[in-house]
């Protein structure tokens, strides 16, 4: 890859040099005063990215997958029930986790790009005896957004301990914690939050935290246990050294300036960058007659788009894009991997990164044989970035 190629896929994502030199900073002590302080400071600003200043917030090195582990591995049970919303691939995979850890499994499914039926979700945790509700925020193979705001209400009515998956959506998508009563919004370092990869966050009420202490059973995981950990947050938090496990002290550091980025862009700004910058590619997509895998706008992310090849264009076409200065990704979704590829917009992405990438992908097309009016798009994405008026 080249060091002047665009990448624009759904994470990693361009990350932001300030973080970047954060990251490269000489390493120090994981207990020394210098290194408290930073991740006290970024558990602080945690809370305040996900609009949860009642919340316990996690920091441990893992993945985002590693964040759903958690979650799932402190929350349930063997043989309890839990009810999946599926959108795809990654609602695939915290079943998967839920029933790793001897949980009952039910899920409410929709067909690839859609989201299952709000009044199905609803008859079923009025009478299912869950225990939690799973949702993927923004699931990463299909760029499909669930509307987390109705279904995190919706179980917190049936006493159901709602565990949102916000790796591709925290920082990018609407999302208020505390006031729609979400128990658990995890997350990971490397999109929307502008950390290259290496840690997993979560953001726990203090009604699953609750839930977590009147467990009957051990927590099968050592390393995932809330009891390991717990004690850790709150030492660094109010200043003090503890050890469990060695942070990763310089991806820590590019947490707190990346979180203090965030919050002085504002969320709500932060928020509403994302839709404009998506409204713009919407604007692109239309003018190239490029169909959505997302069924329609409403149910479409901010944060990435997921799209058909044309007639005439297959996966090999993401390799063109790249020869043109952008990297995409190709399709994820097990049913329609070769069909499809996606183009991510998080983070640091600019009016600037927009219309290269349309560019870079309207030359593609062309080189493929796509007829296209040249130009066509980039003028589509220019008009949408302009202020009304």
């Amino acid at each position: 890859m080249s060091e002047r190629d665009l990448l624009m896929i759904p994470g990693p994502v361009e990350f932001d040099p300030e973080v970047m030199r954060a990251l490269g900073a000489k390493t120090a002590s994981h207990v020394s005063p210098e290194f408290i302080a930073v991740f006290g400071r970024a558990l602080q600003r945690l809370r305040e990215v996900c609009l949860a200043p009642s919340a316990q917030p996690f920091v441990v090195a893992g993945s985002g997958t590693w964040a759903m582990e958690m979650a799932v591995a402190n929350l349930v049970e063997p043989g309890e029930r839990a009810l999946v919303v599926n959108t795809g691939y990654f609602s695939d995979r915290m079943a998967s986790l839920l029933e790793r850890y001897g949980a009952e499994v039910v899920q409410a499914r929709a067909s690839p790009g859609e989201v299952p039926d709000s009044a199905e979700v609803e008859r079923l945790l009025a009478g299912g005896r869950f225990k939690l509700m799973t949702v993927t925020h923004v699931d990463t193979s299909t760029g499909v957004l669930a509307p987390a705001e109705a279904l995190v209400r919706a179980a917190h009515r049936h006493g159901v301990l709602s565990v949102v998956d916000g790796v591709c959506a925290t920082a990018g998508e609407t999302f208020h914690q505390d006031a729609w009563g979400a128990d658990v919004y995890l997350t990971a370092s490397q999109k929307a939050l502008g950390v290259p990869p290496g840690l997993a966050l979560l953001s726990v009420s203090r009604r699953a935290m609750d839930s977590w202490r009147a467990r009957r059973t051990p927590v099968r995981s050592l390393y995932a246990d809330f009891a390991e950990w717990l004690p850790i947050m709150e030492a660094y938090e109010t200043g003090r050294a503890a050890y469990f496990a060695t942070p990763p002290v310089n991806l820590v550091y590019a947490l707190e300036v990346s979180l203090g980025q965030l919050l002085r862009e504002g969320m709500e700004a932060r928020f509403e960058r994302h839709r404009r910058m998506a409204g713009a590619f919407r604007a692109a997509w239309r003018a190239l007659g490029l169909r959505t895998l997302p069924a329609s706008e409403s149910v479409a992310a901010h944060t990435l788009s997921a799209l058909y090849f044309p007639e005439g264009v297959d996966a090999t076409w993401v390799g063109k894009v790249r020869e043109q200065g952008v990297v995409l990704a190709g399709g994820l979704h097990p049913q329609l991997k070769t069909r499809y590829f996606r183009v991510g917009h998080m983070n640091v992405v600019s009016p600037g990164d927009v219309l290269a990438t349309v560019g870079a992908i309207e030359r593609a097309l062309a080189v493929a044989g796509h007829r296209i009016a040249p130009g066509s798009a980039v003028a589509a994405a220019q008009a949408a970035l302009l202020p009304p008026g």
